[in-house]
């Protein structure tokens, strides 16, 4: 078994163990089994990570098997610079779930932690798969586990939340199949992803298709207007689901503009870039301004996470290197910034079960090495400079003036909405007198905890200040795929 297939497999494996343990299995023993199965998830890439030619825009670590031979459907896999930091991401992201759900969840853990795990396999496989239907089976089958997670461990309205957040990204993604089957037969019947981004299509064609692709991307990115299944969702999933969520599952839609839509219907892409622009400012200003006006914590980082992913597909169809690079260094650091944002709010809602602005304030008198751990993450959220969040939104902003200088300026001012949310927010529940006994009585973080938030600010900060690992990955197949999308497909 390859490399590639241990990322997916290994924590699927020890996700379907911890479901057939039983919901009385000792909650102690389950959470170990956890963690050692997410561990073992993580360390399967590392030698992806070492063995990685960053000179090379070709795919690597290549398998391929004949899986249904009727309709020629391989069991193929592979990574280039597109896809390759997304496997660690998400591999590194589980482990610290589940170390962070180690005493939120009481019940049913041997099933909350089996639905990560088998989670954290799936979308492994999303980014790894080389066949069109086994992208489809992979990137549907995370739905699965998410609507559990959410149906189950989630809040009041967590039934509503699940219901909603399932039948918008299957709506959508039931014209990517329609689309999937066409290529399939206009390229003799074949799923390979590769042979599409060769196939000539004709103007009309091209243009289904990139819509058909856009109907399940938009929702999953979420691009505006169809973001609005987020802050619902967010509001009502466990911390630990809204993490993955925010961190990984957003960047499927994302992932999928650069590996479908782009290279395969490369003349719509072009003609039709205005239309993702613009919906992608609306998100980066508009979105900004409806999170200033949030009262409850979670709902204000779900709308903050619309818009910065406004500026990853900004990125995208500005069509040069460096706004494609940094929509993908966006997507890493929005990954680990925007996790780490959710487990702070989830550290609070331990302690005071509210999200509510309203219900904190002095938190530092009580907390202060949470407390300086929250302004990091939020300076992060803002883009400020050596840390993360920079990386990406400055080389956006850098490409959006190099190809219009007025969508530069009006996707630069969205680092002044960033800033307003994110500090006013720090204030109101950090800064001040204590304002309640709920918050006086607070404790600091444990050394879990601790633990945890350390490694996501470690990883914020060296993104931050050395982010040519990152960049390094990336940016030869960004060279290769602009090349690509700048080459005409018309018959």
């Amino acid at each position: 078994m390859g490399l590639l297939s241990l990322a997916i497999w290994v924590p699927i494996a020890f996700g379907v163990l911890l479901l057939t343990l039983g919901r009385d299995s000792q909650a102690g023993a389950v959470r170990w089994l956890a963690l050692i199965g997410a561990v073992l998830g993580l360390l399967v890439t590392v030698p992806l990570i070492t063995g990685f030619d960053t000179s090379s825009a070709q795919m690597q670590f290549v398998e391929k098997a004949l899986w249904i031979e009727r309709f020629s459907i391989h069991y193929h896999l592979g990574l280039d610079g597109l896809s390759f930091w997304f496997v660690p991401l998400t591999a590194f992201i589980t482990v610290i779930v589940v170390i962070s759900s180690w005493a939120s969840i009481t019940e049913r853990v041997n099933q909350y932690m089996g639905a990560f795990l088998i989670l954290s396999g799936l979308m492994v496989g999303v980014f790894a798969a080389l066949d069109g239907l086994l992208f489809y089976v992979f990137f549907e089958a995370t739905l699965i586990p998410m609507y559990l997670i959410i149906g189950i461990w989630g809040g009041p309205n967590r039934i509503y939340a699940a219901f909603k957040f399932f039948l918008y990204t299957l709506l959508g993604s039931l014209l990517t199949l329609i689309a999937i089957i066409y290529l399939y037969n206009a390229a003799g019947g074949s799923f390979d992803i590769l042979t599409w981004h060769q196939l000539p299509l004709g103007k009309l064609p091209q243009t289904l298709v990139f819509f058909a692709f856009l109907a399940a991307f938009a929702v999953k990115v979420p691009m505006f207007p169809v973001h609005t299944w987020l802050p619902d969702v967010h509001v009502e999933a466990p911390t630990g689901g809204s993490a993955v969520l925010a961190a990984i599952m957003l960047k499927l839609g994302a992932y999928g503009f650069l590996r479908f839509s782009m290279p395969i219907a490369p003349d719509a892409a072009r003609e039709w870039a205005w239309l993702i622009i613009t919906l992608s400012l609306i998100a980066v200003i508009y979105v900004g301004v409806v999170a200033l006006v949030q009262k409850d914590m979670k709902k204000l980082v779900a709308y903050s996470s619309v818009a910065h992913m406004g500026f990853v597909t900004l990125g995208f169809f500005v069509f040069n290197d460096i706004g494609v690079s940094g929509g993908i260094a966006q997507m890493i650091a929005h990954g680990f910034v925007s996790g780490a944002m959710f487990l702070c709010i989830g550290v609070l809602y331990d302690r005071v079960h509210s999200r509510q602005i309203a219900d904190y304030g002095g938190v530092v008198n009580v907390m202060p090495k949470f407390s300086a751990f929250a302004l990091l993450f939020f300076m992060a959220n803002c883009g400020l400079p050596a840390t993360a969040g920079f990386v990406g939104e400055w080389m956006v902003i850098l490409a959006s003036v190099k190809f219009n200088f007025w969508i530069g300026v009006l996707a630069a001012s969205a680092v002044i909405w960033g800033a307003a949310y994110s500090l006013w927010m720090y204030k109101r529940v950090y800064l001040g007198e204590v304002t309640n006994d709920h918050v006086k009585h607070m404790q600091d973080i444990n050394g879990r905890e601790f633990l945890v938030l350390s490694v996501l600010a470690v990883a914020v900060l060296f993104m931050g200040i050395y982010p040519k690992p990152f960049t390094d990955v990336i940016d030869p197949s960004v060279q290769q795929l602009l090349q690509h999308v700048a080459q005409s497909k018309l018959p």
